[in-house]
């Protein structure tokens, strides 16, 4: 697995067809898109981006739900990751949505915090599922509960939601890739060997330790400066690796010291994000209101389909990709499509280049 998977990095030398139409101007559709089916959380994370995204809430019924999963199916889309700014499973058309988007032919993923997770319908989804991220940050029910902002309790059910998934995906044989994911903050230091060994305990696929974005004021006060303190037991929790269990810290991103070495925007035409709220907006970074110029509509009022045919999207689209637009200042740091971002960046700049040799694609290839 080790070889096959990427979790610092990008996936667009397996796309170059839709990397060459974009670049090319032609309108293309996204290949993943991460989107939620709410807003709301049942955790108060302290690190939580969602704070900083409010948006004007629509209904997001299974009507609206179902629609832009057969939209996005239609015009091109490859893969859909519940992944945004609100915990899908609040909502009840979790299940349904999963199931409904497999059934159209796209490649389906779930990031979670677990507790609202139906053990009794793990055995319906993790078949439909590319991959299953359980969003932790912490190996004690203590400190689970001072960093997610929820009860000591809430823990134990976690890791035992996780061993039921692993436990499925052994007894049937299912391709699904089981994951936990650390959102880091430097003064979290004292969980990441306990989560690496936590995560081998529990016979999951990978432990993949992130970084904490933060927007463009600061405002969750993540210092940057302090990760490069962390280099030692960050390379200690990666050397619990073996064959069948990978530790991997995103260290392009922890290392970067929050700074961006692209100015424009070209990334969300091939990974585009919506909120929970059901805003189409190219990045979860732009979803605040204060943004609204950036704003390009909801599916609950108008098909993602027509969205996407519509000006008013290839006007935001073209204006963060413009001069009238410098990412390094007027919005958050390291964001879902920084390292895309930063690959295209180079091919404008004759810095990279879509011809180099590929060979076999890499696992979840379609979550570029």
């Amino acid at each position: 697995m080790e070889e096959k998977i990427i979790l610092d990095g990008h996936k667009l030398l397996w796309h170059k067809d839709r990397v060459e139409a974009l670049l090319r101007g032609e309108r293309v559709a996204p290949i993943t898109i991460d989107c939620a089916l709410t807003r709301a959380c049942s955790y108060r994370c302290v690190y939580c981006y969602g704070q900083l995204q409010a948006n004007d809430e629509k209904r997001m019924t299974k009507d609206v739900i179902y629609r832009f999963l057969d939209d996005a199916a239609e015009i091109g889309v490859k893969a859909i990751s519940f992944v945004s700014d609100g915990e899908s499973t609040c909502s009840p058309h979790l299940y349904d949505a999963i199931l409904r988007g497999k059934a159209n032919g796209l490649d389906m993923a779930l990031g979670t915090n677990g507790f609202l997770l139906k053990d009794e319908r793990l055995d319906d989804i993790l078949p439909a599922l590319t991959y299953l991220r359980f969003n932790i940050s912490a190996a004690t029910a203590e400190r689970y509960a001072q960093i997610h902002g929820c009860p000591p309790q809430c823990f134990e059910k976690i890791v035992n939601t996780i061993k039921q998934a692993v436990a499925i995906k052994k007894r049937r044989g299912l391709s699904v890739t089981l994951g936990l994911q650390m959102v880091l903050l430097p003064e979290f230091a004292d969980q990441i060997i306990p989560l690496a060994k936590l995560g081998k305990e529990l016979g999951v696929d990978y432990l993949v330790i992130k970084h904490c974005s933060d927007d463009e004021n600061s405002s969750l006060g993540v210092d940057y400066s302090k990760y490069f303190g962390l280099i030692d037991t960050l390379k200690q929790a990666e050397a619990m690796s073996d064959g069948s269990y990978i530790v991997r810290a995103k260290w392009s991103k922890i290392l970067s010291g929050g700074k961006r070495c692209y100015s424009q925007c070209y990334g969300p035409p091939l990974i585009m994000q919506f909120s929970g709220s059901g805003l189409v907006a190219p990045c979860g970074m732009l979803f605040n209101d204060k943004y609204k110029r950036y704003h390009i509509g909801n599916i609950a009022d108008t098909s993602f389909k027509e969205l996407w045919k519509g000006e008013r999207y290839w006007e935001v689209i073209n204006l963060i990709a413009s001069e009238k637009f410098d990412a390094k200042t007027m919005c958050g740091s390291l964001c879902l499509q920084h390292k895309v971002n930063e690959f295209l960046w180079g091919l404008k700049k004759g810095e990279a280049a879509l011809d180099t040799e590929t060979g076999e694609p890499p696992m979840h290839c379609n979550f570029i």
